[in-house]
């Protein structure tokens, strides 16, 4: 069984399309392009943390007995 491993001068691999560093110098190391989609607002993270906490407590209630009292 061979291995396929793409010749130096192919135009294939990682390093497709990237222009050669010049000769005798290193390749600039450069950091990743920010993503356009940075994450989510904090607004989104609280308003669902605090959803959660209260539908944690709704559930801890009902299940400790304490709740919805008063129903007939």
């Amino acid at each position: 069984m061979t291995d396929i491993i793409p010749a130096p001068h192919s135009s294939e691999g990682p390093d497709a399309g990237r222009p050669a560093a010049p000769a005798g110098s290193a390749a600039p190391v450069t950091a990743p392009a920010a993503s356009p989609f940075p994450g989510r607002p904090r607004w989104v993270i609280v308003s669902a943390a605090v959803a959660v906490a209260l539908v944690a407590a709704f559930v801890i209630m009902h299940l400790a007995g304490g709740g919805m009292r008063g129903h007939g």
